[in-house]
């Protein structure tokens, strides 16, 4: 135990005399883990704030049951009941007409006021205002009221919402196809960036592994450098991405109007994006070391 710890504090001071003694190259590593981040970060917030979007706008997804002007009291409970034993269902709340009328004069603004003259024939609909545990199931589930009895007419913007949700997967879709695209560019990029430092001791690891060291007591002291590398060039989008995502957030949620327009809230958002960018920053640092080495080991 005693000869892995000794042989554990070697390696992490030799990964850290690395990074100092390699001067402008790992600047250069350090930068081009920074530039990186920096594009990674900033498209994983746009992507997850475009998805907290669309989820908002499908949480607000709902069917209109309009009620047939003749149907009873008796009628109508029996209509709310068939529609709660609907599977996937989550809430079904009655609306009278004369709620319905008001509104659709509070929904006109300005305008409604003129359909006051109205309230004492009102020629509106009682209606079941009907919501689905999975907004995707809208549609199939609006499908089976039609077939009930005393249903005048369902709504649920049905020339709208399929292309809605078909927009919103193509989205989620793209986005997560485009960070994994990043991420694997920078993992080029880096390895590269970092080859550079490791072909100029590539005689040093020649020499090494000549006089019997093995693979994993050479290999170490590089992941340890791609470790600090990445981690080193991870503070710099940190604290870019924190700050600009701090003053974008207070901007939208002071000014905006629409209802669905809200961004992630900032805590616990940044922490773990934060967490998530030290833990990317590492791993591609220690994976492009390690691909960098490999190939200077086979003496």
């Amino acid at each position: 135990m005693a000869m892995n710890f000794n042989t554990m504090k070697r390696h992490f001071r030799e990964g850290f005399k690395n990074v100092i003694r390699n001067g402008w190259m790992s600047v250069a590593s350090i930068g081009a883990v920074t530039v990186t981040l920096i594009l990674v970060g900033t498209f994983i917030i746009l992507m997850l704030n475009i998805n907290e979007m669309a989820a908002k706008v499908e949480e607000d997804v709902q069917i209109k049951v309009l009620i047939e002007v003749t149907a009873d009291d008796e009628q109508i409970k029996e209509l709310g009941e068939k529609i709660e034993a609907i599977s996937g269902v989550e809430s079904v709340e009655f609306s009278s007409k004369d709620e319905e009328f008001r509104n659709l004069i509070e929904d006109m603004g300005e305008q409604g006021k003129a359909w006051e003259l109205y309230e004492q024939d009102n020629p509106l609909n009682h209606a079941y205002i009907v919501k689905a545990e999975v907004p995707q199931e809208t549609e199939q589930i609006a499908k089976q009221i039609e077939k009930f009895d005393n249903v005048y007419k369902v709504n649920y913007g049905q020339d709208v919402i399929p292309k809605l949700f078909k927009f919103n997967n193509y989205v989620r879709t793209i986005g997560i196809v485009l960070i994994i695209g990043l991420v694997l560019t920078a993992i080029f990029l880096i390895s590269n960036t970092i080859k550079l430092t490791i072909m100029a001791r590539s005689e040093e690891i020649g020499i090494m592994k000549l006089v019997g060291a093995t693979n994993a007591f050479i290999r170490w002291p590089f992941f340890i450098e791609g470790f600090l590398l990445g981690v080193l060039g991870s503070i710099i989008p940190i604290i870019t991405i924190s700050v600009g995502y701090a003053y974008i957030y207070n901007i939208v949620v002071g000014q905006t109007t629409f209802p669905f327009v809200q961004l992630i809230p900032i805590n616990p958002f940044l922490w773990q994006l934060s967490l998530v960018i030290v833990l990317i920053g590492a791993v591609i640092g220690m994976w492009g070391s390690g691909m960098s080495v490999r190939k200077f080991l086979k003496v």
